[in-house]
């Protein structure tokens, strides 16, 4: 596996489209993450969702259980030690060091249809801090627009019609997570990481690091584990694991995780936010056209965005997490 590479998004919207094409081809092929510039997301939008996000989380836990993820309900607050994401993978696994924070779609359709209506309309959105629901509707928004731009580039990567994704994404069930890592004050359980191994579910994540952005790993072909160093300005975008199958395993979902820091760094804590992009309940994935053959056969039988979500929380309950 070569490096996680860096692409100039901003290629896309000119002359240099074909070749930003290609190197998102390549990149979704060998390695399944990349680290995207040029995503036009303003810079004071970003530091003010990641400063009220950070405060949030500095509530005491009885402010935030009152957001808290409840039976029945997809999104909220999930406390410390409460998440395994390894154990999607083998079913034994230790809690993961951090706790989160989650919300759905900002605007919702007039006409949902009973699978859908889970998925929006009832965020818990926190009282406190002043601005915080306005910053992350607009992170929000900010997130929608470039997974459109993204799934419009890897259309054309694909060699499919630039707006081939738009009507599978146009009611999309995406989940905005924020992920605290607090400090390392005592010892990790043995086998304990802030994140464990994991692969992602959906179409593809877009994450932005805050502060302390050290710790992402990711998997190599060959077994070994390689650090991701995530420069300021840059997202983080990987393929999941639907659009993966969506490919006919064309693209990979490549595992990864976020071990624990080390020596004096274990004292500073981290933050991520990342959009988990979900096309519509109702999108049907099957093979896309270009993605097989005759010597390489469709692998999946056609499912649903939302049941392909929906098997992948029945591993999460099953594992004791709360959902996403």
């Amino acid at each position: 596996m070569a490096g996680v590479p860096i692409l100039d998004l901003a290629a896309f919207r000119g002359p240099g489209r074909d070749a930003l094409a290609a190197q998102l081809d390549a990149a979704c092929r060998e390695v399944g993450f990349l680290l995207i510039e040029g995503h036009g997301v303003p810079d004071a939008l970003i530091a003010r969702v990641h400063a009220l996000t950070e405060a949030f989380f500095a509530h005491p836990p009885d402010h935030k259980q009152r957001y808290q993820v409840v039976p029945g309900r997809i999104h909220g607050w999930t406390g410390p030690h409460q998440s395994y994401l390894a154990g999607t993978l083998d079913g034994n696994a230790v809690p993961d060091w951090k706790e989160g924070f989650s919300v759905g779609p900002i605007d919702t359709p007039v006409d949902l249809t009973h699978e859908e209506t889970p998925y929006f309309g009832r965020n818990l959105w926190p009282e406190q801090p002043d601005g915080f629901v306005e910053a992350w509707e607009d992170y929000y928004r900010e997130m929608e627009r470039l997974a459109r731009e993204i799934m419009a580039a890897m259309a054309v990567a694909l060699a499919l019609p630039e707006d081939y994704f738009d009507s599978r994404i146009d009611r999309h069930i995406t989940g905005l997570s924020a992920h605290y890592y607090p400090p390392q004050t005592t010892p990790p359980l043995d086998g304990q990481l802030r994140a464990g191994a994991h692969t992602d579910f959906g179409s593809l994540t877009i994450l932005h690091a805050g502060g302390n952005p050290e710790g992402l790993q990711v998997r190599t072909r060959d077994g070994t584990w390689q650090d991701v160093a995530i420069p300021p300005e840059c997202f983080v975008v990987n393929i999941g694991d639907l659009l993966a199958q969506w490919t006919n395993d064309r693209w990979v979902s490549t595992l990864h995780r976020v071990v624990n820091p080390q020596g004096t760094r274990a004292h500073l804590p981290r933050q991520s936010i990342a959009f988990f992009h979900q096309p519509n309940w109702h999108t049907v994935v099957t093979c896309l056209p270009g993605c097989g053959s005759a010597e390489n056969l469709p692998k999946y039988a056609p499912v649903t965005s939302g049941e392909h979500f929906e098997r992948k929380l029945a591993l999460l309950r099953g594992t004791g997490i709360a959902l996403p």
